[in-house]
């Protein structure tokens, strides 16, 4: 009981010097009616050139940057069918004869992951 009284006396004690802190930290700053600062936003905006943000123009589709320009998808396919094939050998020859080498050893495929 007396550990309960002592740790909730800290965190009064605690939250008092936190709001004194805060107190002290926003003391002297002006406080303003919403009115006059709706108004200030609403003049800023009106000042701003309206070719800012340009709402007559339709967005426009990125270009879709390509890695490799001018190769068909049909030569990566081949590359990727060749990896899985290799990849798919190497675990096979690791199921027939596993070892700390063929388990750890370099793959011969070009497409290194």
């Amino acid at each position: 009981m007396v550990m309960f009284l002592m740790v909730l006396c800290m965190s009064v004690f605690g939250l008092a010097i936190t709001a004194l802190a805060f107190g002290a930290a926003t003391r002297g700053l002006p406080v303003e009616p919403e009115a006059p600062l709706a108004a200030t936003v609403d003049e800023r905006l009106a000042a701003v050139p309206e070719h800012f943000f340009v709402r007559d123009a339709a967005p426009q589709a990125a270009p879709v940057p390509r890695l490799v320009p001018n190769i068909p998808a049909e030569v990566f396919l081949a590359q990727i069918e060749r990896h899985i094939r290799l990849e798919h050998a190497a675990a096979e020859s690791f199921l027939m004869a596993p070892s700390p080498e063929s388990l750890h050893g370099r793959t011969v495929s070009p497409l290194v992951h």
